[in-house]
């Protein structure tokens, strides 16, 4: 299912105009792009959707966030790895939102909610509330300061065995600061760096340990 998605969306030739509040595109020069452009190019691969799929089997999350939808190929691993956990995913472009919303409806994907905002409003509003989450998928902006500031927001809606998940840590010199950074967070106990995303742990009464993992040389991912 995680291949035919992913397939779908680089054989679909529907145009959007997309507005995009992050770092922005080194490949579009045009806010008008078709959906098999943007898959191409932005988002998980196969094998990532793959290996975000068993993380989420794995971890059982019920509650997970994410930021940064675009196409939903995460949201969808993530969806399928635990059909239980709710799931909230917020998107800065409304049109991202739309098409992918309807994508899910479609695919029979009802425990994802996607939220059309930006994500420091949406943070503070999160900010006025106790709730918790389990998993926390960062993929949107990719610089330096706001990635830092969003994590920083995220503190107090974290527990001890949540997990947060850095995407594209070495997607530009700003995404490797800032995963560097994120590793000497105060809150953070364990970090695993698997070259393509980072996973961020809080758990007390552990050694706080630094591991690096090449996922490729492991079938389970």
């Amino acid at each position: 299912m995680l291949k035919a998605y992913h397939k779908y969306l680089l054989h679909n030739k529907t145009s959007i105009e997309v507005n995009d509040l992050g770092a922005g595109s080194w490949v579009f020069h045009s806010s008008k792009r078709s959906i098999a452009d943007i898959a191409k190019v932005a988002g998980s691969s196969v094998k990532d959707m793959k290996r975000l799929f068993r993380l989420t089997r794995y971890f059982k999350p019920e509650n997970i966030l994410e930021l940064g939808t675009s196409l939903g190929k995460s949201t969808y691993a993530m969806a399928l790895g635990n059909p239980e956990a709710q799931i909230m995913t917020v998107e800065g472009d409304e049109n991202l939102v739309k098409f992918t919303n309807n994508q899910f409806q479609k695919s029979g994907i009802n425990n994802v909610e996607i939220v059309h905002g930006d994500f420091d409003i949406y943070l503070d509003k999160l900010n006025q509330t106790e709730q918790k989450f389990d998993m926390i998928m960062m993929d949107g902006n990719h610089r330096l300061q706001p990635t830092l500031r969003y994590f920083n927001k995220l503190q107090k809606h974290l527990h001890n065995d949540s997990v947060v998940i850095v995407d594209d840590i070495y997607w530009s010199d700003e995404m490797i600061t800032a995963w560097q950074q994120l590793k000497q967070h105060s809150n953070v106990k364990q970090s695993v760096d698997t070259f393509y995303f980072g996973l961020l742990f809080f758990r007390t009464g552990q050694f706080e340990q630094d591991f690096i993992i090449n996922l490729d040389s492991f079938n389970l991912f």
